[in-house]
């Protein structure tokens, strides 16, 4: 889950649809949220990374100050790019408070740049899902992180390395305002403005699918331990769950070891069943179930029974993106 693609601008403008040409989202529903149009109807959702900075080499030279895009030219590269479903934004699941700034940023050039389609049933052409970081360790700072990155006007959460029920139950009681049974404050920041809305529309509306049908809000949970995947019956039965995921890049490491000459072992076959375990689960409690493809395997993992992808941005991912369209009928 935390490798990304970096490509030149040029990269998402070549794939994108021409000017004036429709948005190829879910058919439109008075949905704020397109995401959730797909998922309640079982169509396969396909997301990419956010676009990002290539990061200098440890040790290495720094990186020519002509390489470096700002926010808004990124958020510009991400908005050409019209053929995935939504954003998925890695980068505060590590050091929240260095880079929360940055995500500001690239959340008001989006808004600016045209992110919310206007009208009589105004839509995200690009919803925002963010990573936040793991619950466990002190809930009370996760759901202050949680409620700062939903004052942004994000439309989903993406909880890490979740380990058991009664953690993603705190994380989603964050998402919830008090009215609705959860722990979320009522400051609500600048979601308002950039889901085109008052402050009361928008707390009416910022509620959790499924939990409440007219929620516009979806979180992604993923299980990356081996103490998540033996709970993960458990984990997949708590109500809110959005899509449950299993983390393939982390579980990688958790299913590799070292021999006694220093060689690391990768134990494919456990791997592969951690992976169907979480698909198991999904299946059984009817929860869309998502992986982190890309054109080698996305179509494999969606005749497996996974709907819901997150991708590396950049010409690979698009392909992916492509791939997996035409393997979906979209």
């Amino acid at each position: 889950m935390r490798s990304r693609w970096i490509a030149a601008a040029a990269a998402a403008v070549s794939l994108a649809l021409p000017a004036g040409s429709a948005q190829a989202q879910a058919p439109a529903s008075g949905r704020l949220n397109p995401v959730i149009d797909l998922l309640s109807s079982n169509q396969p959702v396909f997301g990419l990374y956010a676009p990002a900075n290539r990061r200098a080499r440890p040790g290495g030279p720094a990186l020519p100050p002509d390489s470096v895009k700002s926010m808004a030219q990124l958020a510009q590269e991400a908005l050409a790019y019209k053929r995935a479903d939504y954003l998925f934004e890695g980068t505060m699941e590590y050091n929240f408070d260095q880079s929360y700034p940055a995500f500001q940023q690239f959340a008001s050039a989006l808004a600016t740049g045209g992110n919310l389609q206007k009208g009589k049933a105004p839509r995200f052409t690009h919803p925002v899902f963010v990573k936040t970081p793991e619950i466990a360790p002190d809930p009370a700072v996760a759901a202050a992180r949680i409620g700062k990155q939903l004052n942004e006007g994000v439309s989903g959460i993406v909880f890490v390395d979740v380990q058991s029920a009664d953690e993603l139950k705190k994380g989603i009681a964050a998402l919830r305002f008090k009215a609705n049974g959860g722990t979320r404050s009522d400051d609500v920041g600048s979601a308002p403005a950039r889901w085109g809305m008052t402050e009361a529309e928008y707390k009416a509306k910022a509620d959790l699918w499924p939990l409440n049908p007219k929620g516009e809000l979806v979180t992604f949970t993923i299980v990356e331990s081996k103490e998540g995947l033996a709970k993960i019956r458990e984990i997949a039965a708590v109500p809110g769950v959005g899509v449950l995921f299993p983390g393939a890049g982390t579980l990688r490491g958790v299913f590799s070891t070292t021999d006694a000459n220093g060689q690391r072992k990768f134990d494919e076959a456990a791997w592969e069943a951690a992976i169907q375990s979480v698909l198991a689960a999904c299946k059984e409690f009817k929860v869309p179930c998502g992986y982190p493809a890309g054109a080698a395997d996305i179509e494999m993992r969606m005749k497996q029974g996974f709907s819901v992808f997150v991708i590396g941005w950049g010409e690979p991912g698009f392909k992916a993106v492509e791939l997996g369209r035409a393997a979906g009928k979209r």
